[in-house]
């Protein structure tokens, strides 16, 4: 039975992720500090409350289990608190990662799966974006996950660390089966906002500018279910099992939505009317950003089973009517 370790296995993503390898039988420790993750979100394998800034814990959690691989989600993810707190975003993202990966190192364990992002490309070139894309970040968020990627490159070179750098859009959607949800605090996504509208625990949803050279004047962006995602990341850690190089692989819907869409979708699986504000432009906001996932597809056989807008929404309003009580 493999056994890996999930950093950041009580945020969003990660939780989902667990659920996924225990349902794989898999051996499952998490580590997490709690700052922006839920305890009760974990639900099954081994929990240790610790922190990758702390050298000593990360030690004595592989000094105590033999992984055969790790995936990385804890990271500061806020684009904007990021530009205002860029040595936050730098030490937790890099060299607390850096601390990880000198843990990995000194207990012989070469597969390594890192939640990035396509911040890491920046204002897009082209569209749809694919992996051959420049790297231009244009915020400190995008520019501390670009600097992981680079690391990782020389650590491989030097240390025969394996590894895939999964660089997604928009996370969205929740687990079908309602245990797990978006939980953030401030949240900031665009579909979990949506539904609180939906659900009243929200006045509104504002829409920021509506000229954009798109179909309805609204911004165009892609969003890829969670568990999609999650399912890449397990392709990815068995082809990294397999002997495979390291890589990199984008993972997206492969189709854009714009921001009317998803509001107007909401509308129709909730059945409620959800009160619009609509305001200017946010500085930096691209009219569409979207995917090109071939490479994933082809390479990782990655196959997502719900890449319908109405599904992914149908999905996060489950776990947003257990949050609000609404039956």
């Amino acid at each position: 039975m493999k056994k890996v370790l999930v950093v950041g296995g009580a945020g969003y993503v990660g939780s989902h992720m667990v659920k996924m390898l225990l349902q794989a039988n898999m051996e499952v420790v998490v580590l997490d500090n709690l700052s922006t993750g839920h305890r009760d979100a974990v639900l099954g394998g081994e929990f240790v409350e610790g922190d990758t800034a702390d050298a000593a814990c990360l030690n004595r959690v592989f000094r105590e289990h033999r992984f055969d691989g790790v995936i990385h989600f804890a990271s500061s993810t806020q684009v904007g608190e990021s530009v205002k707190k860029p040595g936050d975003y730098y030490r937790n993202n890099f060299c607390n990662t850096l601390n990880l990966l000198d843990a990995q190192i000194r207990h012989e364990v070469d597969v390594f799966i890192f939640s990035s992002t396509a911040a890491i490309f920046g204002n897009p070139i082209q569209v749809p974006i694919d992996e051959t894309h420049p790297s231009r970040p244009i915020n400190p968020y995008g520019r501390s996950k670009w600097m992981v990627e680079q690391a990782l490159r020389d650590y491989d070179v030097a240390h025969g660390l394996r590894s895939a750098c999964l660089r997604y859009f928009n996370a969205a959607g929740s687990d079908p089966e309602g245990e797990l949800g978006e939980r953030h605090e401030p949240e900031s996504h665009l579909i979990p906002l949506v539904l609180r509208a939906a659900s009243g625990r929200r006045e509104n949803i504002s829409i920021f500018g509506s000229d954009y050279k798109t179909r309805d004047g609204t911004c165009v962006r892609d969003y890829v279910h969670v568990v999609d995602l999650c399912q890449a990341h397990l392709l990815a850690l068995k082809q990294l099992w397999k002997g495979s190089g390291s890589s990199v692989y984008n993972l997206g819907n492969g189709q854009g939505f714009t921001v009317q869409e998803v509001i107007s979708t909401s509308e129709e699986v909730t059945g409620r009317k959800i009160p619009v504000v609509r305001t200017q432009r946010r500085e930096g906001d691209a009219d569409t950003l979207v995917a090109v996932s071939n490479k994933a597809e082809r390479l990782l056989g990655w196959d997502p089973q719900f890449s319908d807008l109405g599904t992914i929404i149908e999905h996060a309003w489950l776990y947003e009517k257990k949050v609000a009580g609404l039956k």
